[in-house]
């Protein structure tokens, strides 16, 4: 029976999870009303679930429904991280739009991104505090809540990382291109 079970999820999974990740995009665009700023944000996803692979590594958890149910909030909760940073950093290019020179975008990004510093932090150490408890849990319900937990707390640490090196990165190439053209 428990081999049919995690047959049945596996098959729902392969439909859910692009759904997903369809739909962060559709609220993306939605959001931003541009392709390439959605995709910006949407690439940083798979580098946050970098850390939540290497945490279930860590931690020696299986793939399982309750890790994808962990995989799918941290897609979301990075999503929104790289959301605010783009919004930072378009509102930092505005206050520049008459004269955006190179040297200006780069002055802009950096300004934006250093003031997107402290509200990252903040949403990741709020996020990993509170889920720090569940790993530690022990008791009914607690090998499941784990299994959700594990992935979000060790995406947490590399979104971080990477809501603050890589999107304004990619930005600065994104505008970059976006002045040659």
């Amino acid at each position: 029976g428990q081999y049919q079970y995690m047959l049945r999820a596996k098959e729902k999974l392969r439909v859910v999870v692009p759904m997903t990740l369809l739909i962060i995009f559709v609220v993306l665009y939605i959001n931003f009303k541009s392709i390439a700023r959605s995709m910006i944000v949407l690439f940083s996803v798979p580098f946050a679930l970098i850390g939540g692979i290497w945490a279930l590594k860590f931690l020696d958890y299986n793939m399982s429904v309750a890790v994808w149910v962990g995989l799918i909030a941290l897609a979301g909760v990075a999503s929104e991280m790289g959301v605010v940073m783009v919004a930072f950093l378009d509102e930092a290019l505005a206050s520049k739009k008459e004269d955006l020179s190179r040297e200006n975008l780069k002055a802009a990004i950096m300004a934006g991104a250093v003031k997107r510093v402290r509200p990252v932090i903040m949403t990741a150490a709020t996020t990993f505090i509170g889920l720090i408890p569940i790993l530690w849990s022990t008791g009914t319900g607690a090998d499941v809540m784990k299994r959700i937990a594990a992935p979000m707390v060790g995406g947490m640490i590399s979104a971080t990382i990477l809501t603050l090196l890589l999107i304004p990165s990619i930005y600065s190439l994104f505008r970059q291109w976006e002045l040659r053209t």
